[in-house]
């Protein structure tokens, strides 16, 4: 094959030399635009599997790569006059133009041809290429000639960042954060060689506007920098090796994926790799490592498929589905740590102690998890474990320290024993809204498997406030007295604390029970409903009628009763449900609140009968008891709410008197599109907590004690509230806590005898003796 690589950068050098290795009989040009043995950059960072992979694949260029690394296990993080260090997280460096310099020499010997100082305007430039790999960077002039087809989606982020070095050598990844008057700023720093560190300095918009940075040449911004990091820089100085950019010499990181990432031209398959096909931001240091994936990727489908011209398009479509998933992974896990960093002033730094503020930053683009910490530094672990505990006001012993999610939770007068809440789940099974001994048994047993707090399902405050036939009530003495056996069960049999969700169907009521079809409406039987709007939920549902005054008036009464009937009955929180398109989130958001009058428009006007109904509500609840309210954080469909209206909300809640956001997304229209994924709602969850300051319950996919104690660890919410993992092992807070080897937690006395043999059957699986 003619193969030709446009761009001399990792994918580009290193995939010419792979093909010219495994087929000598390929004749293959890279194109580079600098000159020979001339390239930009500091440092750059590898993973060990990506090196692992190297190895194989061309064991002479990983050797000599291996030679010219600098390795280091430590991170250090300097931060409000204290410096923090953990071990154990294995990091690998280069400096880009040694990576760069060994590549090409390789390419050299294998007998690639090297073209420097040509720069390409066009694929077309070469007609004779069975093979174009568009490896020319960001800002690839091949990519956007078919923007039509590559379908690049590209995001310019807030922050700005200087790329720059020095020469003071650092034993470990170091991290400063300083506060100036205008904002944060923040240094990541690196040794790549045995002299010179890589020093990226980075803020947000609003700081950098603010102290005039983007009037600075380059000269007065490194003199800016070494005045605000002269204490970890320590005398040394800060160099560039960009004055090829005008002004300041700041950039915005720049997010890209592409649709496709190959086309046929009408002579050449064209195919994107490394930057020109996606990025991934610094803050994991991912970037070479995409490129040389994709180098390695590609070449193996060659193998596989044959390296004839004929199977290219096979090779293609091959290589872009599995190099899709895993840059998908990876820009997942950069994109939560590029978040972090461009929101750390207002939302952690500000809000954070010192110990807390490490644990978050380690953990910040959540592949790092609480026990994955304890392999990589048990010792520091450990004693962040015994620092959190005591903040929480346990007292410390020799042995093994409670971990975050079983440490006790206080708010207003109530204690909750541990962290981990059985979310409300409608579970259908009620008549006339009563609780019934299916309630019991189904409560009472995750009550007894020692989760904190248990909620039953959203309990209606009214007939025509149900969902289906089948949902709870509290609308009368019998239902009350229902719920006081429940609350009088789990105070005599367990430590567990009990909630009511009250809440009222709105346009989604009157349906069938789940089993007999989700959403669907009664066949016989229904009521009439109404909601902010006249919008039915599906095409097929009621058409509810748009509330009045008098409506309202109704409803808050139908609250106010069914809080008054819920402080009779011994439970320890209320929540009031204001999210999932129920009547109270269908006011919340402008996908379901059409109205122009005072209820409508404007978030004070949308939030007013919600508020209205809540003021009521903690009125008549008891003054020393929670109210929680449940949130849509996101209605992930255009012209929704979006996080950001969400914090509105929850501040509105907050100073009306809620002592907790649950927050949940979703569920307001069919239209909604959710991004899925692991943990993928705690980021609500972590925004509202540190920017409102008030407790949060994060909620969605967290199915196992390492997730919670991950999250409640690093302050991304209080309480973690499991449903479907509860749902199939009604005692999976105990079960949990004995697979991460707590074995200190009382389980109910009539278990007793089950508790031993269980640790040991966990213990004999994993192997210990």
């Amino acid at each position: 094959m003619r193969i030709v690589c446009i761009g001399g950068g990792p994918a580009g050098l290193y995939f010419g030399l792979l093909m010219k290795k495994l087929q000598p009989a390929h004749s293959v040009t890279v194109v580079e635009r600098n000159r020979p043995y001339d390239t930009f950059g500091w440092g750059v960072v590898f993973s060990d599997a990506t090196m692992e992979a190297m190895r194989v694949w061309d064991p002479e260029t990983a050797t000599e790569i291996e030679d010219a690394f600098n390795h280091w296990d430590d991170i250090e993080l300097l931060f409000k006059g204290t410096r923090q260090r953990t071990s154990g997280h294995g990091f690998v460096g280069i400096g880009r133009k040694k990576l760069l310099n060994i590549l090409q020499k390789r390419c050299e010997d294998l007998g690639v041809e090297l073209v420097f100082e040509r720069d390409v305007d066009s694929d077309l430039e070469f007609p004779d290429a069975d093979l174009i790999i568009a490896s020319d960077g960001i800002n690839s002039k091949i990519r956007n000639a078919y923007a039509d087809v590559f379908q690049p989606d590209l995001v310019v982020r807030p922050n700005r960042y200087i790329w720059l070095g020095t020469d003071k050598s650092y034993d470990a990844f170091t991290f400063d954060f300083r506060k100036t008057e205008h904002g944060w700023f923040q240094a990541h720093i690196y040794k790549f060689d045995d002299k010179t560190s890589t020093f990226i300095v980075e803020t947000t918009e609003d700081t950098f506007k603010a102290h005039g940075i983007e009037a600075f040449d380059q000269d007065q911004s490194i003199a800016f920098c070494e005045d605000l990091f002269a204490e970890v820089l320590d005398g040394s100085k800060l160099m560039t090796n960009a004055r090829h950019l005008r002004g300041s010499a700041w950039l915005n990181f720049n997010r890209l994926i592409c649709g496709r990432w190959s086309h046929f031209n009408g002579n050449s398959h064209v195919v994107l790799m490394g930057d020109a096909a996606h990025t991934a931001h610094f803050a994991i240091g991912s970037g070479t490592k995409l490129a040389i994936d994709d180098a390695i990727e590609l070449t193996r489908q060659f193998e596989a498929f044959g390296h004839e011209p004929d199977k290219i398009p096979a090779v293609l479509d091959a290589y872009e589905e599995v190099r899709r998933v895993d840059v998908a992974r990876i820009q997942n896990a950069a994109r939560n740590a590029m978040e972090w960093f461009e929101v750390v002033g207002s939302r952690y730094a500000d809000t954070l102690p010192p110990e807390q503020f490490m644990y978050s930053m380690l953990t910040r683009s959540q592949r790092i998890s609480h026990e994955n910490l304890r392999l990589r530094d048990k010792t520091w672990l450990e004693g962040y474990e015994r620092w959190f505990a005591q903040s929480c006001g346990l007292t410390v012993g020799n042995g093994r320290t409670t971990p975050p999610m079983l440490t006790p939770f206080r708010i207003r007068d109530l204690t909750l024993p541990n962290r981990i809440v059985v979310s409300p789940m409608a579970m259908y099974s009620a008549t006339d809204g009563l609780i019934n001994d299916f309630h019991m048994v189904h409560l009472g047993a995750r009550a007894l498997g020692g989760a904190g707090l248990i909620f039953g399902e959203m309990t209606c405050v009214s007939p025509d406030a149900r969902i289906t036939p089948g949902c709870l009530g509290l609308w009368n003495e019998e239902q009350a007295a229902g719920w006081r056996r429940l609350v009088d069960f789990v105070h005599g049999q367990s430590a567990a604390k009990v909630g009511i969700q009250i809440g009222h169907a709105g346009r989604k009521g009157a349906t069938r029970l789940a089993w007999e079809g989700i959403d669907q409406p009664l066949a016989e039987g229904g009521w009439p409903l109404y909601a902010p709007s006249d919008l039915p939920y599906l095409p097929v549902s009621q058409t509810p009628r748009a509330m009045t005054r008098a409506d309202m008036d109704r409803v808050l009464a139908d609250f106010v009763r069914a809080t008054e009937l819920a402080a009779t009955t011994g439970a320890d929180l209320l929540e009031l449900h204001c999210a999932h398109g129920y009547l109270l989130s269908g006011f919340l958001s402008p996908v379901t609140n059409r109205r122009t009058d005072s209820y409508g428009g404007s978030h004070e006007n949308c939030a007013r009968f919600p508020l209205e109904v809540f003021r009521a509500v903690r009125a008549a609840w008891p003054a020393e008891k929670p109210i929680s309210v449940r949130l849509s954080c996101h209605d992930w469909v255009d012209g929704g709410n979006t996080p950001e209206d969400a914090a509105i909300y929850a501040r509105m809640f907050k100073e009306a008197g809620a002592d907790l956001i649950d927050c949940s997304s979703g569920q307001v229209t069919k239209e909604e599109k959710p991004v899925y994924g692991r943990l993928w709602q705690t980021p609500f969850s972590d925004k509202i907590r540190n920017e409102i300051g008030i407790p949060t319950i994060a909620v969605g996919a967290i199915s196992e004690a390492d997730h919670a104690n991950s999250i409640i660890a690093a302050g991304r919410a209080d309480l973690c509230a499991v449903a479907r993992p509860h749902l199939a092992d009604p005692a999976w807070t105990l079960h949990e806590a004995a697979r991460i080897g707590i074995n200190d937690v009382a389980w109910p006395k009539q278990y007793r005898s089950a508790k031993g043999q269980y640790e040991s059957n966990l213990a004999r699986a994993a192997g210990v003796k």
